[in-house]
């Protein structure tokens, strides 16, 4: 049977590279995909993140001053490009799988088809509300958190379907992954609040973790030390996502909860331009790998947001 993300981990000697892409805009071929992960193969990926984006709803106006709702699929489906890259290149693949715009049925419906692809590796994370809504809201029937996402994918592994008078099913043999927050998630009270329901999500049958995007590294070793003196054992993976653009002086805290270290902030007032912002983000985030790889983390994971070149960058000088 194929190694699953775990299994990569356990067996490593050093720390392993991984990236996250997002999936193609709607009518657009593999071309795009391609081009950002063929920069990256040589450094020998791991396995290779697949984001999932729910549908967006947005409302027409009427000739009769009615408002028409209209659902909006911007992205092409995950599973497909996750299949489409596994076979392609041979790499381990790790498909999100979300509660937003899912019920149950189309969940396991959906980790049905993973299994059947070969595909055993996946990320189980709630997702964002839908664009111009203020608070997550499920579907009916649906998972209204990561953890209850984490419970059905592990009641799988476990040859519990949800009609279970299913006749011929079989167990699967899914690794979950599920996100983290040093910074604390965004809808968190506090940190105790998040490492409790992330401490849930581990004993629900998730087998490690992956960091939201952090820019000084003491967040992310101050949340290791908190989840392991919580009796969090699992591999925590931290995520990290270079500064590109001098905007995201403010999209970054705003969209993400993330503080930019005021030294960072003052490095990217001096640059010029959106190149050289980009180039002080390699730099910035080559120190903090060299200093994640030192203190031993089992993988350095990269958001790259469809564009890799300076990933490449980064993961030439560490790697």
């Amino acid at each position: 049977m194929e190694e699953r993300v775990i299994e990569h981990i356990s067996k490593a000697k050093s720390t392993l590279f991984s990236f996250e892409l997002l999936p193609p805009l709607k009518g657009q071929d593999f071309t795009s995909t391609a081009n950002a992960i063929d920069l990256l193969m040589e450094f020998s990926p791991a396995f290779i993140n697949i984001t999932y984006h729910q549908e967006e709803v947005v409302y027409e106006n009427l000739p009769n001053g009615f408002m028409k709702k209209k659902t909006v699929r911007k992205r092409p489906g995950t599973v497909g490009i996750a299949a489409a890259i596994k076979y392609r290149y041979g790499v381990n693949v790790v498909p999100h799988i979300i509660c937003g715009g899912f019920t149950k049925e189309e969940t396991e419906n959906a980790l049905i088809d993973l299994q059947f692809l070969g595909i055993n590796d996946v990320l189980a994370v709630r997702g964002d509300p839908q664009v111009g809504m203020k608070k997550f809201i499920p579907e009916p029937e649906g998972n209204q958190h990561a953890l209850e996402l984490v419970d059905q994918i592990n009641k799988l592994n476990k040859g519990i379907y949800l009609d279970e008078e299913l006749l011929n099913t079989r167990s699967m043999n899914f690794c979950i992954g599920v996100a983290g927050y040093p910074e604390k998630h965004a809808e968190s009270p506090n940190m105790d609040s998040d490492i409790h329901f992330l401490k849930k999500k581990i004993e629900a049958g998730a087998h490690y973790i992956v960091t939201q995007m952090f820019y000084d590294n003491r967040n992310y070793f101050d949340f290791v030390d908190c989840c392991r003196a919580e009796g969090i054992t699992v591999p925590i993976i931290p995520g990290l996502k270079p500064i590109t653009t001098r905007d995201q002086i403010v999209s970054i805290p705003k969209t993400f909860n993330v503080d930019i270290p005021a030294g960072l902030v003052k490095e990217m007032l001096k640059c010029k331009n959106n190149s050289e912002v980009r180039e002080l983000g390699v730099e910035w985030a080559i120190r903090q790998s060299k200093e994640l790889m030192e203190k031993g983390v089992p993988v350095l994971h990269f958001y790259t947001m469809g564009k890799s070149d300076n990933i490449q960058k980064i993961a030439k000088a560490v790697f």
